[in-house]
């Protein structure tokens, strides 16, 4: 069983930045492969990046180049630095595990935090 706790959300304006972070329970962090996924109003639930147990690094298109994914398995923890940041990446972001890395999308990753809400205004 994995547990997942979000925080860093809030409001900004276009073009400035957040940083979100996601605690992880559990002594397998570092082996673990994990992701953020995120849900606007009216929309289906997207991945937005995802980082291997080995440091490899996915995003989707409409992220790439202004969002960065990271990870310190020393402190259990999941960064994700979103810059130039626009109306359209406003949603709610979720954390999200997949402990055998076995699935490649992280809406499909099982272990999800409760989420932290993202909104970008123009």
């Amino acid at each position: 069983q994995v547990h997942l706790v979000e925080s860093g959300g809030g409001s900004v304006q276009a073009g400035g930045s957040l940083r979100l972070s996601c605690l992880a329970s559990g002594d397998s962090f570092s082996t673990t492969c994990m992701g953020w996924s995120r849900q606007g109003p009216g929309k289906e639930r997207e991945g937005v990046a995802r980082i291997s147990s080995g440091d490899i690094t996915g995003y989707a298109p409409s992220v790439r180049g202004r969002f960065t994914v990271s990870r310190d398995n020393a402190k259990n923890t999941l960064y994700l630095q979103m810059n130039s940041l626009k109306p359209e990446d406003t949603a709610m972001y979720y954390c999200v595990a997949d402990p055998s890395c076995s699935v490649v999308a992280p809406p499909d990753f099982p272990y999800w935090g409760q989420g932290t809400q993202v909104t970008v205004s123009s």
